[in-house]
């Protein structure tokens, strides 16, 4: 097992070739009285906390080893982290990426000198190609996460931590293959028992969580979450024998609070993060971490969400926290009513996103239509007062 000797041996070694993040009070995200801070890995050259570990595993490689090069598998993050780790000790990179990766993180992978193969539609079908390719070319395969100098490399970040906030209580931490965890948890306890480690996985890729309950792996074989930093079918043999070892809980969050923490931690802290960092905010929000008076970090594992699917995020996380509601009703199909309907609107003081018109694919009378409003509001105290305001008015909305 990894400990406190192996991390600060990795911290050593990859000190003057990573940034040492900010860990940053945001006090515009307490809950319930608990101070949360956030562990900025989002600063990190390549946009997550990845660079650590693959780092440290690279750098321990023989130079013999590091003349063959080496090849990884990743939804994103790793292959970055790879890539950027593999140019900083002048080592020739293959990365695998499955062929619905984001476009940004392939670019950024490619711009970084590594050469990318897409194969395959999850992590799982990367890896087996990419542990092909390095038996049958003499590759160096550097795992995600279930490796000893890969969490070693990520359990810098609890050294950062404790010398920045020696008085932390309490640490969330997100979870895939549960790399990260492993060693955060390790440095963090060994190094004062106290502190509260926390593993957060989304619903719908609860490996970790399910095995950590079970004292055994347990594989997901579907894992569904938009989150796909911490998309993985299994948490690692080695990473669970560190979870189980050090990590006081394990919680899970779905992927519309997820959603949610992503949208307050642009909306509070200006901080642009990936699905797979803000379930630790989530966890936060839905009162699964973080007890009054504790001084807690989230640990911000990644930023590189793809701009494509941010207004998405965002829709669901507007909708999600009451500050975007969608209205369905039935109005008489003749001019005049449409607009009689939105200055109770106006009156209310939202704001009309979108309206639909609906005259054939709906159950009611002939001589109706049904309309749909898509509304920008205030919260949950604003749409229900948008709604009372409409039956008094002689409609009968109803909330989609």
């Amino acid at each position: 097992m990894i400990g406190l000797r192996e991390i600060q041996a990795a911290r050593e070694r990859i000190r003057s070739h990573i940034r040492q993040t900010p860990l940053a009070r945001s006090p515009e995200l307490d809950q319930r009285g608990v101070a949360v801070h956030l562990k900025l890995e989002t600063l990190q050259q390549t946009g997550s906390f990845k660079i650590r570990g693959a780092l440290n595993k690279i750098l321990t490689l023989s130079p013999e080893a590091r003349k063959k090069g080496v090849v990884a598998a990743s939804m994103g993050n790793h292959a970055q982290g790879v890539a950027l780790g593999a140019k900083l000790a002048g080592v020739p990179a293959t990365i695998v990426m499955p062929s619905g990766a984001s476009i940004m993180k392939l670019e950024r992978t490619r711009s970084y000198g590594a050469a990318v193969i897409e194969e395959g539609v999850c992590f799982d079908d990367c890896l087996e190609t990419a542990r092909r390719l390095a038996e049958e070319k003499g590759l160096n395969f550097i795992p995600a996460f279930d490796d000893d100098e890969i969490i070693a490399g990520q359990g810098t970040i609890g050294l950062e931590i404790l010398e920045t906030l020696p008085e932390v209580d309490e640490v969330v931490v997100p979870v895939g293959g549960g790399g990260l965890i492993a060693g955060v948890a390790a440095a963090l306890k060994e190094s004062r028992p106290k502190v509260v480690v926390i593993g957060v996985q989304p619903e719908g890729a609860d490996s970790a969580v399910l095995s950590f309950a079970q004292k055994r792996r347990v594989r997901v074989e579907n894992p569904t979450t938009f989150a796909d930093g911490v998309r993985v079918r299994e948490v690692g043999e080695r990473c669970l024998e560190q979870i189980s070892k050090y990590v006081d809980r394990m919680v899970t969050v779905g992927d519309d609070e997820i959603a949610s923490a992503v949208l307050s931690l642009m909306d509070h802290s200006k901080a642009v993060v990936e699905g797979a960092a803000a379930t630790t905010l989530a966890s936060i929000q839905t009162g699964q971490a973080g007890r009054p008076g504790r001084q807690t970090v989230l640990i911000l594992s990644g930023g590189n969400i793809d701009f494509t699917q941010v207004s998405r995020i965002l829709s669901r996380g507007l909708a999600k926290m009451g500050r975007l509601a969608q209205i369905r009703l039935l109005l008489p199909d003749i001019p005049g009513t449409l607009v009689a309907l939105l200055g109770v609107v106006k009156k209310e003081g939202a704001n009309v996103v979108d309206i639909e018109h609906d005259r054939v694919f709906f159950e009611g009378p002939v001589n109706t239509t049904q309309v749909r409003l898509t509304l920008e509001t205030r919260g949950w105290d604003h749409i229900a007062s948008v709604l009372r305001t409409m039956e008094l008015a002689g409609y009968r909305p109803e909330k989609v």
